[in-house]
């Protein structure tokens, strides 16, 4: 069985846009991390950063959004296969909620060793 389309780069890119809106529709934590993701900006555009340090900041926090959308497919894809509590179904998830801790550690890690080098 292919249910792949033809491909265009216009229609994945509709694909992907689509992808983006339905996240941020159905999935609380990506809202959330879009909200704070506003005011993180504000703040790596009003610390004097250097422009490698904004753009590890950026990059970090980029991560975290990719990471919550991969383990948002990771989730509806477990919940298509079965509706029912199997341990290895929860093991998927709570594996992927673990990476977008990391990226969050990360992140924050970041954060603190580049105010660490600016203020010391």
């Amino acid at each position: 069985m292919n249910n792949k389309p033809g491909y265009s780069i216009f229609k994945n890119a509709l694909y992907a846009f689509n992808g983006l809106v339905h996240a941020f529709r159905s999935e609380v934590s990506f809202k959330l991390e879009i909200f704070f993701g506003f005011f993180i900006m504000i703040g790596i555009w009003l610390f004097p950063f250097t422009l490698v340090y904004k753009l590890i900041l950026i990059v970090t926090f980029f991560l975290i959004l990719i990471v919550e959308l991969l383990n948002s497919a990771v989730e509806n894809s477990v919940d298509l296969i079965t509706k029912e509590f199997h341990p290895l179904a929860k093991a998927a998830k709570d594996i992927g909620a673990s990476a977008v801790l990391l990226a969050v550690i990360l992140h924050l890690t970041c954060w603190v060793v580049i105010l660490f080098d600016v203020y010391q």
